[in-house]
């Protein structure tokens, strides 16, 4: 940029002058080098300043939800990677992604103009136990830019860090920073990111030394159950939670703004958007990890990705975190678990709405989802149309796909490929495989399309790639020694996880069995 920039300010510099004029002028090369210096230095400066954040959420609520926290720098801080496709969606040019301060900026150094970084106030149930006060321990709001809340996270201690250090390291921050990306490829609602960093800041997690890092997240909202839960056990309970609701239904819900009953179609809502979440996690075998309430978005969105995980070989019982000792928040559980999570929600609204007619609503999520999940699983299969026995077929798929140890995401990549040569190769036992094959094969020859269309459409819902855990950790353990083209390269997949990306093809098959359901702690 800077050659660039150099060779634009000669032809300017020039064009100022003419030949004649320069021959008797005096170059003070000096000057020339002061002057370049000053006007590339102000370019940067100038680009940066069209970031202009609202942090209006600061005079909306009342000043017990957050606290205002100045970021820890990192040392030498280096960019990892990037996010350019997002920053085009937030209208961030090059000239800002390419200057020194948007380095500066995600490592909390350079404050935009209306900005003020603060610290979010939360409760929640974790593991299903109440927790009256919890909160971003390692999480900066600096403000909204267009319609995202961004969000420093990994840039030092604040009131809520519970003697943590507020630091991320760089393992899970290039996770977090890939998967909020891979999930959006998807087109699953999620946080994403719009930079990643590191550093020579060392910090200390589970008796090892690792590198710290910085991600800038990017949200829509960061308001969370446990937001609600934490204004229902506050002293203004009625008029926190009352403010609360009003900001979210201005922020995410502005349709329902002039409603009579505008607090109960709120929580409407959320179970609607809870709902449609998780059946999109479902549906490509994506595991939470940790679906505390405190983890749970009110817009509907992932967030807060810990010890996720993306299924293997297909077992319904699955769990990804190694400190879910009893299975609470296991694969099969996820609906059951989103359906409790709102019950806790809808006794915080219970101030502001009647909790019996949202707990009735409520009570139809697991009806609604199973409807819902079967449609989607039916798309899958490339079912254009429903038949009696296609609920029985799909749960047949599920149980073939368990015996036979199945990896999910290239079972239906290749069912829609028509490849049962990779398919049968993906399995331990073919038996049940086969004869399930051949009730599929007969279903789908019964309906009015053809067979390259069915294929066709099965492609735009069954990806080639999910971003799995081994493929992760190869990227870290090179980025570890300032390697950073191959979180470049998943960045890529990530964005485009139905292409080809014939480079990468091993990561179309199944998981080498040395590398097989790798679980993740807490711990970042």
């Amino acid at each position: 940029m800077a050659l660039q920039f150099l060779f634009r300010y000669v032809l300017v510099w020039f064009a100022k002058y003419s030949f004649s004029n320069l021959y008797s002028f005096k170059v003070d090369k000096v000057s020339f080098a002061i002057n370049f210096y000053k006007e590339f230095k102000g370019r940067s400066m100038s680009a940066m300043k069209n970031l202009k954040l609202n942090c209006n959420i600061l005079n909306v609520l009342d000043d017990t939800f957050y606290t205002l926290t100045k970021s820890s720098p990192l040392e030498n801080p280096k960019i990892v990677s990037v996010n350019t496709i997002l920053a085009k969606e937030m209208k961030i040019d090059n000239d800002i992604l390419n200057s020194e301060d948007f380095k500066n900026f995600i490592n909390g150094e350079y404050i935009c103009e209306g900005s003020t970084a603060y610290a979010n106030a939360y409760a929640g149930h974790q593991f299903g136990h109440p927790v009256a006060q919890l909160g971003d321990g390692r999480a900066l709001s600096l403000g909204k830019l267009n319609t995202y809340q961004l969000q420093l996270k990994g840039a030092g201690s604040t009131a809520y860090s519970r003697r943590g250090d507020g630091r991320a390291v760089l393992r899970s921050s290039i996770r977090e920073y890939l998967m909020g990306e891979a999930m959006h490829g998807l087109g699953i609602p999620t946080s994403r990111a719009l930079g990643i960093i590191s550093s020579d800041t060392i910090v200390l997690r589970d008796h090892e030394h690792e590198k710290a890092s910085i991600v800038l997240r990017a949200a829509k909202s960061w308001i969370r159950f446990g937001s609600f839960e934490f204004a229902y056990y506050s002293n203004k309970q009625t008029k926190n939670i009352r403010d609360l609701a009003d900001y979210v239904i201005d922020e995410s819900y502005p349709h329902i703004k002039e409603s009579k009953n505008k607090y109960k179609e709120l929580y409407f809502a959320i179970v609607d958007k809870t709902l449609d979440l998780i059946i999109l996690w479902q549906s490509v075998g994506f595991m939470h990890g940790v679906m505390n309430t405190d983890n749970m978005s009110i817009d509907g969105l992932t967030i807060d990705y810990g010890p996720y995980a993306f299924m293997e070989n297909f077992n319904a019982k699955s769990i990804c975190n190694t400190s879910d000792y009893e299975g609470r928040y296991s694969y099969e559980n996820q609906p059951y678990i989103g359906q409790w999570n709102l019950s806790v929600l809808a006794k915080t609204f219970s101030v502001i709405a009647d909790e019996t007619i949202m707990e009735n609503y409520n009570n139809t999520f697991i009806e609604k989802y199973k409807e819902k999940y079967f449609d989607i699983m039916s798309k899958k299969l490339g079912l254009v149309s429903t038949v009696k026995d296609d609920n029985g077929l799909i749960a047949d798929l599920l149980d073939v796909l368990e015996k036979a140890e199945i990896d999910y995401t290239p079972f239906f990549y290749y069912l829609s490929c028509d490849n049962k040569y990779e398919i049968k190769r993906l399995c331990t036992y073919e038996k049940d495989l086969d004869t399930w094959l051949t009730s599929y094969e007969q279903r789908v020859t019964k309906q009015d399309v053809s067979k390259e269309d069915r294929l066709k459409q099965m492609r735009t819902i069954n990806p080639k790639y999910v971003l799995k855990n081994f493929m992760l950790q190869e990227a870290i353990e090179l980025a570890q020694n300032d390697d950073f083209t191959l979180v470049n390269d998943l960045l890529k997949i990530a964005q485009n996880p139905y292409d080809e990306h014939k480079e990468f093809e091993r990561y179309a098959q199944s998981t080498p069995k040395n590398v097989q359901n790798m679980l993740c702690s807490c711990s970042s």
